[in-house]
């Protein structure tokens, strides 16, 4: 089977895949819950590609995204639930309902008149859908990562006025929350639960600052990270100078070395 520009051979392909005893054993034993992981990996890949600015990259963890979609697609036609073309059929709905001022009458021109248009005619779908669920935080799954799934929370509860006027006012509960932990951990016996959940208190509260401050905490985690794995790469070419492996210095001379490499930046 020749690979083609044509989603149709692709949906071909993994059709192909799928069929029992011709098909990949592999492929053949995954279910929705099997495969859920790959998806949510494949997207991180994604955003890794775009934060490195590597578009060959991007296009290669495009397509492994685009598998994803067709998989579960795949897995949901043999079961009679829909199809490929009911998913495309779905999302094209959808973003010409919640356009209106680019497929209809709505003159809304500027990007945040645009961001409230859209939640707007979410809530209403939402509604007509009638799920059943109820409240201000409904609708924010609960199998996203929990450092995205804390940012949804807190911009839903936000609208409806159950939030801080003032970054400070947060700055001043990650004080609390830091200091809470320390009280945790000035007691005789540390109760390690309660320090964790100290310790979760804390991460929402930062969370909360960056969302105040504009700023996305996932991607700002993201450039400290690669900060982190930059420096201490410097560490090691130091250390690897003197003839020394990390865990031959100390930590002293570790932290001298950080310091090095962060005033060089």
């Amino acid at each position: 089977m020749d690979p083609s520009r044509d989603i149709g051979r692709l949906l071909e392909i993994m059709a192909a895949l799928r069929t029992p005893e011709t098909g990949c054993p592999w492929d053949l034993a995954q279910n929705f819950s099997t495969i859920a992981p790959y998806t949510l990996e494949e997207a991180y890949e994604v955003a890794d590609a775009i934060a490195r600015g590597d578009l060959a990259e991007l296009k290669e963890e495009l397509g492994d995204l685009l598998l994803q979609v067709v998989f579960h697609a795949r897995m949901a036609e043999e079961q009679g639930a829909f199809d490929f073309g009911d998913v495309v059929q779905a999302i094209a709905g959808k973003l010409i309902r919640r356009h209106p001022h680019v497929f209809a009458d709505e003159t809304s021109t500027t990007p945040r008149a645009v961001e409230g248009l859209w939640e707007r005619i979410k809530a209403e779908e939402k509604a007509a859908n009638k799920t059943g669920l109820t409240g201000a935080l409904t609708g924010v799954p609960v199998a996203l990562p929990a450092l995205s799934r804390a940012l949804k929370l807190q911009v839903k509860a936000s609208k409806v006025g159950f939030d801080w006027n003032d970054p400070r006012a947060v700055l001043r509960k990650i004080r609390e929350e830091a200091d809470e932990i320390e009280a945790e951990l000035d007691r005789a016996e540390i109760n390690k639960t309660a320090t964790a959940g100290e310790v979760g208190d804390l991460l929402f509260a930062v969370i909360n600052l960056a969302r105040h401050l504009g700023a996305d905490p996932e991607a700002v985690l993201r450039q400290t990270n690669l900060k982190f794995e930059r420096r201490f790469a410097a560490i090691e070419r130091a250390l690897a100078a003197r003839g020394k492996a990390p865990q031959e210095a100390s930590l002293a001379e570790m932290d001298t070395l950080w310091n090095e490499a962060k005033e060089t930046e």
